[in-house]
């Protein structure tokens, strides 16, 4: 995405010419700093996009709009052989859950049902995937109506 800001200086236009970053086909916001604006693409959190800009010599403490095409490729590349994100990582996680399923693991079950995987408790939470279904009707006080 380009797009054009002119500035008013002196009476001396000055045409500046922005670029968005574009890694593992995801867009980098250019206001952030990097180790935040890394965290946009699918995989990558905190920690590991400032261990990517460790490795790659990058400060983490720069703007994403500072970057010149250079840095941008060293962080592209990096990503692209070291490290599963986006499409690929989605797909993977996929392949698990459906390998789950056809095995009929109790964890595939739960699943395949929508339910909470985790042994989290479902008497009273998880009420969006079961629907919300309550058995009890209340205080069982009525409510006067005024006339």
């Amino acid at each position: 995405m380009l797009f054009v800001k002119i500035l008013d200086i002196n009476n001396v236009k000055v045409n500046l010419i922005f670029k968005n970053m574009r890694v593992s086909g995801v867009e980098i916001p250019d206001n952030k700093k990097v180790k935040i604006a890394l965290t946009y693409i699918y995989g990558v959190g905190r920690t590991l996009a400032i261990k990517v800009l460790s490795e790659v010599k990058i400060d983490s403490e720069k703007r994403a709009k500072d970057l010149s095409s250079e840095e941008v490729a060293k962080i592209q590349n990096y990503l692209e052989n070291n490290l599963k994100t986006e499409g690929e990582l989605r797909q993977i996680i996929k392949q698990n859950i459906q390998r789950l399923k056809d095995i009929r693991s109790y964890r595939g079950n739960r699943h395949s049902r929508n339910l909470p995987v985790r042994g989290q408790s479902t008497k009273r939470n998880s009420r969006t995937i079961r629907g919300n279904v309550r058995k009890t009707a209340g205080s069982g006080k009525r409510k006067v109506e005024l006339r």
